[in-house]
């Protein structure tokens, strides 16, 4: 028969931080989870005045001039592909530094130092190099005497340009790091079975490699995702004149007085979980299938 052991003293107080400790990350959240079922009556605090999807339909219908869906529709696009440029330059510099490189390990620091810039100031920088950049090509047009084409040039900055490249500085390093932490771990015998079998680099790649980190790269892709998502600093300066519904929902927060905003913020937040969710769910499926295969 197992005989429990007596929980230390220190057990108590350490579980009472930790719940506050809870409390406090996810409190906010069920707090306007709950405040964006308000009643067509409801203001942004309680006690609750009704339960229904009211601000949910005002917010399908549009909240003044800004246009949610449009919004929504960039934040997804460009969350895409920072996941897939996050996911595909992972796995190629993981590889790649599998190799003695010539300056691999300042290469390395140079990459993540981007994790202990502040966001902001990677924003601006890139801002402001896509500015130097537009000069640059106007001059260039009007050396070339390409008028029609200097009339209609508007800016290199964009949601696939320069807003894109934001996101990987802050992407790119986290999947750098979990790479790193796979191919650490990682056996070389089963490529050099494969090889010894007549396999070919790619094969080799393909039918071994990438099986065994399969789910490595599906938690690259939801942490790419995600971060971009949620990005607003290292967005601001970077996107030129157009907002994605992070940079909305921060201008909406100071002009909006109603549960709308509860709602669009709940919104968000049920997408994040989402892709978490189906993320963790194919890294689970993946794991059993590389147990029994």
């Amino acid at each position: 028969m197992r005989v429990r052991e007596p929980r230390p003293a220190s057990f108590w107080p350490l579980a009472i931080v930790f719940a506050l400790f809870v409390l406090f990350m996810y409190g906010p959240m069920a707090v306007i989870f709950v405040l964006s079922f308000q009643g067509p009556e409801g203001g942004l605090t309680f006690p609750m005045r009704g339960v229904s999807l009211h601000w949910f339909r005002q917010l399908a219908e549009g909240l003044g001039t800004v246009d949610i869906a449009a919004a929504l529709r960039r934040s997804l696009g460009l969350g895409l592909a920072v996941m897939a440029c996050t996911v595909v330059f992972s796995v190629l510099a993981g590889l790649a530094f599998r190799k003695k490189l010539a300056g691999a390990g300042t290469l390395f620091y140079v990459v993540v130092a981007s994790l202990i810039m502040p966001s902001i100031i990677v924003s601006l920088g890139i801002g402001l190099e896509f500015r130097l950049l537009d000069t640059g090509i106007k001059a260039l047009l009007e050396r070339m005497g390409w008028q029609d084409q200097l009339d209609n040039y508007g800016t290199a900055l964009g949601l696939f340009t320069s807003a894109l490249g934001a996101h990987l500085t802050w992407t790119l390093p986290f999947g750098l790091l979990i790479m790193f932490a796979v191919f650490n771990r990682f056996n070389p015998a089963y490529e050099e079975a494969a090889r010894d079998l007549g396999a070919t680099p790619w094969q080799t790649f393909r039918h071994v490699v990438l099986p065994l980190i399969a789910p490595s790269v599906v938690g690259i892709g939801m942490f790419g995702f995600t971060l971009s998502w949620d990005e607003i600093a290292r967005t601001s300066q970077a996107i030129g004149d157009v907002n994605t519904l992070p940079l909305e929902l921060q201008g909406l927060t100071s002009t909006v007085t109603t549960p709308a905003i509860y709602a669009l913020g709940t919104v968000t937040t049920v997408v994040s979980f989402v892709v978490i969710g189906v993320a963790l769910a194919l890294g689970g499926a993946l794991s059993r299938r590389k147990g029994t295969a």
